[in-house]
């Protein structure tokens, strides 16, 4: 008895040794927005996001003299649903925002430097409108949790393709000298028929953080090939832990779901105008170990349409898996 005991726990040790010890090249996981996770029973505006993504980490060719970290791929597939201030409004003249679903699959390359700069550049394809199924996820989700029954869905965006190429660019602007504080530039801009815009902001963490390339914050934590020399690659800690907070500034140039087509002529019932800049803030806890990653924020944005709609909250839940 003596004996297994003894030797389960060195299996249990070699586990989690093995974990510490392994690089994963391969990330899978989900990402869910719900206005639900504020927890006081707000339902309105971005009412719903589901997102699954896989990433993988490319294979670099180890040469001292590149200046790139790390290089990874990601492919998404995700939808949003918007309604107004409810969604049982089965009165057009009530709606403050358009009932709405978004519906794409993405591809995106990330670049991670080692100065800790990284730029991610992606093109997302899909609809807008009833093809993007969000009346029916919505029903299904309602159906699901026991909520009140949908109405108003008949007076959604009407369909249109949606293409949309975006790019991110953060930097690093200061470290502490414990490593338990940064302060990183990050902006973004999107061009395409769904969304037109851009914004900036910075992040700031505090806690058991990586640097840039390395941080489950930029989806930096997987990694494909041996650390060359002259290399920052080696992780500042095995696990992070940290609070984090991102006030930003956004310009919105054009929006579908809440305007209609932006090429067509094609006709939605309702529609209103967008407010060019829009403030938002994020706070957010993470944790995350070599396999496995948890994150959870709240994001609280500004008044986002020329109507009668108020300032809008919700929240995030992310959670990942790292693999070979």
């Amino acid at each position: 008895m003596y004996k297994k005991l003894v030797l389960a726990t060195l299996a249990i040790l070699a586990i989690v040794y093995g974990s510490y010890a392994q690089e994963y090249k391969n990330e899978f996981g989900f990402k869910n927005d719900n206005d639900a996770y504020l927890w006081y029973g707000q339902d309105r505006y971005y009412t719903n996001g589901l997102f699954v993504y896989f990433r993988r980490a490319m294979k670099l060719p180890e040469n001292e003299a590149m200046d790139i970290e790390k290089a990874t791929y990601e492919i998404s597939v995700g939808q949003k649903m918007y309604n107004p201030l409810s969604g049982y409004r089965p009165d057009p003249a009530t709606h403050d925002r358009p009932f709405a679903g978004y519906l794409y699959g993405g591809f995106k390359v990330g670049l991670f430097h080692k100065n800790e700069s990284i730029v991610k550049i992606g093109l997302d394809v899909g609809t807008v409108g009833p093809n993007a199924l969000g009346r029916e996820a919505q029903d299904l989700l309602h159906s699901i949790v026991g909520f009140y029954k949908v109405q108003g869905w008949d007076y959604q965006i009407a369909n249109d393709f949606a293409v949309n190429a975006n790019v991110q660019y953060a930097k690093l602007l200061h470290r502490s000298n414990d490593n338990v504080l940064d302060f990183t530039l990050d902006s973004y801009a999107n061009l395409g028929t769904t969304y037109n815009g851009a914004g900036v902001g910075v992040v700031f963490r505090a806690g058991d953080i990586n640097q840039l390339f390395n941080s489950v914050h930029y989806n930096g934590s997987i990694s494909n090939g041996s650390i060359s020399n002259g290399s920052k690659a080696e992780k500042l800690k095995k696990r992070e832990f940290y609070f984090y907070a991102k006030p930003q500034l956004n310009y919105v140039a054009y929006d579908a779901t809440v305007q209609g087509s932006l090429l067509y002529d094609t006709y939605s019932p309702v529609t209103f105008g967008v407010k060019p800049l829009v403030f938002s803030q994020t706070l957010g806890f993470n944790y995350s170990s070599p396999r496995f990653t948890i994150d959870y924020s709240l994001i609280f944005l500004s008044k986002e349409i020329k109507s009668n709609a108020k300032a809008h909250q919700y929240g995030s839940i992310s959670m990942y898996y790292r693999f070979n």
